[in-house]
């Protein structure tokens, strides 16, 4: 899966429900010495990023100014693959949009299933 590549954080199990999901989660503390051109390459792969970062990851000339916003920008993502919240963001925010999509609606995706999942009980 995508996301456990990107995120420093490992899947243990994952069980789908009708209106929701379980999952057990591990963070794995090991990748917390990634460098910050690894974050970024691991960013990239799920966000465009922004030209300065784009520019780092090429690995163009920067000055200076350039540097500090980038690592000040790389140091807010190395936090994020380690958050379960922005993980799980992550996951579920596809899952809504293509379910809003489908259903040419706005939304939380499982709150609107609630109550479906309620009525056919």
């Amino acid at each position: 899966m995508l996301l456990a590549e990107v995120f420093a954080i490992d899947i243990c199990a994952y069980a789908v429900m009708s209106n929701h999901v379980h999952t057990v989660l591990y963070i794995n503390a090991a990748n917390h010495g990634l460098s910050d051109l690894e974050v970024c390459e691991r960013w990239h792969r799920l966000y465009k990023g922004t030209v300065l970062t784009q520019k780092f990851a090429r690995q163009d000339p920067m000055n200076k100014a350039e540097q500090v916003a980038v690592k000040l920008r790389i140091d807010q993502w190395r936090l994020n693959l380690f958050d379960i919240s922005k993980f799980m963001k992550a996951l579920n925010e596809p899952i809504a949009r293509m379910a809003n999509a489908e259903d040419k609606c706005t939304g939380r995706f499982y709150k609107r299933l609630l109550p479906f999942a309620l009525r056919a009980s």
